[in-house]
């Protein structure tokens, strides 16, 4: 049974997204302190984490970070602010989705299976006797063991950024939009926000491209989308 890590302070609604998670069959732990859920998070095994944005303690932009150092299990943010420099924030430091309260339980749900489901599909996808590499100019991607190396310098990637890039490059000199993006990555529709698209692809090129006003790799194709260049 998957574990579930919830660090909310609002009881009922913590209380509510455990309900309808375990109705699911996950097995849901929940801690109401920010400082006490990330000792849970670093030191006990989850398979994803529902973060909270405003905890006493330590805040939820905190455990992200402190979490993404040494794991890279799913990590999806709720917040009741909706101003887009949270998001920013919260997907730059490595969190795979935003959620802006209020929302259903359901769609938590729905949210949960589907980062659950592509997380245990990468994972498992690792046991061919040879690994999988991309190279292409100066860049190694090594499917098997979810490695990114530029001119043999390995570059750290979170779960969503290796998995967008790796799409990228597999489907070179294809321009793709930000929602088919977002569609094919995060395995949900963008619900109107595709900012998440937008953060990733930036730091993305921070780790890969020598300069980021010129890319080499990762292209804009304005008012459309993006494609990888070869």
């Amino acid at each position: 049974m998957s574990k579930i890590l919830i660090v909310e302070d609002e009881e009922a609604i913590a209380e509510l997204e455990k309900d309808y998670l375990e109705l699911s069959d996950f097995e849901v732990t929940i801690e109401h302190d920010g400082t006490k859920g990330l000792e849970l998070a670093l030191h006990q095994e989850f398979d994803l984490l529902v973060l909270d944005l405003m905890l006493p303690g330590t805040d939820g932009f905190e455990i992200c970070k402190k979490v993404r150092e040494v794991k890279n299990v799913p990590i999806i943010m709720v917040s009741a602010k909706k101003d887009d420099i949270d998001k920013i924030r919260g997907l730059g430091l490595g969190a795979d989705d935003y959620m802006t309260k209020p929302f259903s339980p359901s769609e938590l749900v729905a949210r949960v299976k589907a980062h659950m489901a592509r997380y245990d599909r990468l994972v498992g996808s690792g046991t061919k006797e040879q690994n999988d590499i991309i190279e292409i100019r100066g860049l190694k991607i090594d499917k098997t063991a979810r490695r990114v190396f530029i001119d043999g310098e390995e570059k750290a990637f979170t779960t969503k950024e290796f998995d967008l890039l790796t799409f990228l490059a597999e489907n070179p000199n294809h321009v793709f939009t930000k929602e088919e993006l977002f569609r094919e990555i995060w395995d949900m529709d963008s619900i109107g926000d595709i900012a998440t698209v937008t953060v990733h692809i930036k730091k993305i090129r921070e780790k890969v491209e020598f300069d980021t006003s010129n890319p080499q790799y990762i292209e804009t194709i304005w008012g459309v989308g993006y494609r990888f260049k070869v």
